[in-house]
């Protein structure tokens, strides 16, 4: 089944956290990142590895590593990150995910559509430099 607006804990985790990279001038490593995110390290590094490898993020090894964005804040948009994690955003045309209706009918009308396009607008105008300031930047919360 398709639901409305599925974001993935993943495309979640990665999202947050291109915001505290975002509020910093400096590496942050996966354990701050999730420290402040109450999420799994170990989960985390995997989304985070996904960005590095998308060229969102650049990480740094070593005792003094972590990560940072590989371009400027206001070069990278909400739905870069989302297409990064959890692949292209669907159109949301049906709530089973196939056509099973009458041509051109829908029980959702055009409700599905219009809300899909609507969320695709907002992530895609969206940057990150844009929502850097949900998490202070420094320390723990």
């Amino acid at each position: 089944m398709n639901s409305i607006a599925h974001i993935s804990e993943a495309a979640s985790l990665a999202l947050h956290s291109m915001a505290i990279m975002a509020s910093r001038n400096d590496l942050t490593s996966a354990g701050e990142i999730s420290a402040r995110l109450g999420a799994s390290e170990h989960h985390l590094a995997k989304v985070l590895q996904r960005l590095a490898k998308s060229g969102l993020i650049r990480s740094t090894r070593g005792p003094r590593g972590g990560f940072t964005l590989a371009r400027r804040g206001d070069a990278i948009t909400l739905l870069d990150v989302y297409e990064a994690i959890d692949g292209p955003l669907g159109d949301g045309v049906c709530l089973l995910g196939k056509k099973s209706c009458k041509k051109g009918a829908c029980i959702m009308g055009e409700t599905l559509r219009q809300m899909s396009a609507m969320l695709k607008k907002h992530l895609g105008t969206t940057r990150i430099a844009d929502i850097a300031d949900t998490f202070p930047s420094g320390g723990r919360q």
